[in-house]
């Protein structure tokens, strides 16, 4: 099923730059780490429209380095990755933690760098979380990886190597990464192909899959390439490009992905076991140059799955997040996504699994939207990717 809605614009604005998939150079060179900041005396609110009504945008932080995703956490307070390497912790009145140690060597080059911090199921009692990141291999090589770790007080102990995207290649672009937790005893995680395209399809390499590991790093043994010789077992689909947006829809327990096209076709997959998702063969996009992309045959090939959800112009889509169960909201059954190359927040209207509707948001700041997460009240966090990043907050209208 395919859906290809073009929209109109509202809200926010700050810088935009380049396209989302094309690498910033000396982004991901590490800079002198920031020290702790206090909490403002007051945090900063402003009111914008909607659709559907006023939203109250309040800054909980700025001040950080190109952050690339938030964990919220129970006490109310954050996780907030920095592209750079560093995490820190984010209090709800934003008050911004010194670096927190024990992060895994990060190799922050071009698009590389300290990507997604997700919390793991069990958090409460473990304090375990888990972070992606771009780890630096031999002869300038580097890869999409995965650790978890205990988190104290500033500090990660008992970190560990969960996923490996293997092999290693040379190159800044197209890492990924996202981290969701099935609910079933499975995690899932997104990474690019390097930007090395026939990668995608090859099934004995990692780049350009959907993976799907156990809770404690083994392989399902329902996964669809599971005694194959030919490919690797931790793959649940391939033929992606660039996917850094990732969800489980809380409704049904089903995962949902996004992925940069190139220039043009970003799209949304359901991903199913086993299903080619066809790039570089079909594609909506074409290369930066204006050229068409060379494995392209067009839109639609056999064997090969057509997106849930395409946009001709590329937004540029990182970070994902479900709100639902919120019947007092006016935002009630969304989906949301970050938009780094438009500059906004894309809200899509849900009816069931169908999309039915878009506005984008925060669109007069114009700041590139990296992450979007949803709290369990209803409200609504988001990362702008600058040298001066910042944590918002959305008060959705009300019903």
């Amino acid at each position: 099923m395919r859906h290809a809605l073009h929209c109109t614009s509202l809200a926010l604005a700050l810088s935009m730059t380049l396209v989302a998939c094309q690498a910033r150079q000396g982004e991901g060179d590490a800079a002198p780490a920031k020290a702790a900041t206090a909490a403002p005396k007051a945090l900063p609110t402003q009111t914008v429209t909607s659709q559907n009504g006023p939203v109250t945008v309040t800054t909980i932080a700025s001040g950080l380095e190109h952050p690339w995703s938030v964990a919220l956490l129970p006490d109310g307070g954050f996780l907030v990755t920095e592209r750079p390497g560093r995490l820190r912790h984010v209090s709800a009145d934003g008050a911004i933690s010194a670096p927190i140690t024990g992060i895994p060597q990060v190799w922050a080059e071009g698009q590389g760098g300290l990507l997604d911090v997700v919390l793991a199921p069990d958090f409460a009692t473990s304090r375990k979380i888990f972070v992606s990141y771009a780890e630096p291999g031999p002869d300038g090589s580097a890869g999409t990886a995965v650790s978890s770790a205990t988190l104290g007080d500033g500090a990660l102990t008992d970190v560990k190597l969960f996923y490996r995207q293997e092999p290693k290649l040379v190159g800044p672009n197209h890492f990924g990464s996202r981290i969701v937790f099935d609910g079933k005893g499975h995690v899932f995680i997104t990474q690019g192909e390097r930007n090395d395209r026939p990668t995608a399809q090859k099934l004995d390499m990692l780049q350009g899959k959907l993976v799907r590991l156990n809770v404690d790093g083994g392989v399902p043994a329902d996964n669809p390439f599971v005694g194959r010789k030919d490919a690797r077992p931790e793959i649940w689909s391939y033929g992606h490009r660039n996917m850094q947006s990732l969800a489980l829809d809380p409704r049904t327990g089903t995962v949902w992905e996004a992925e940069h096209g190139p220039k043009g076709g970003d799209e949304i997959n359901i991903p199913q076991p086993g299903k080619n998702y066809g790039w570089p063969i079909i594609t909506h996009g074409i290369n930066y140059s204006g050229l068409k992309i060379p494995e392209a045959v067009g839109k639609e090939a056999p064997g090969m799955e057509q997106p849930y959800h395409v946009w001709e112009i590329s937004p540029g889509l990182s970070g994902m997040a479900f709100l639902t169960a919120q019947p007092a909201s006016k935002w009630d059954n969304s989906l949301f996504l970050g938009a780094l190359a438009d500059g906004s927040l894309i809200r899509l209207s849900l009816d069931g699994d169908k999309i039915s509707g878009e506005e984008r948001l925060l669109k007069d700041v114009g700041a590139r939207i990296r992450d979007v997460r949803v709290s369990g009240d209803g409200k609504v966090y988001v990362l702008t990717d600058e040298t001066d990043g910042k944590l918002l907050r959305l008060d959705p209208p009300k019903n």
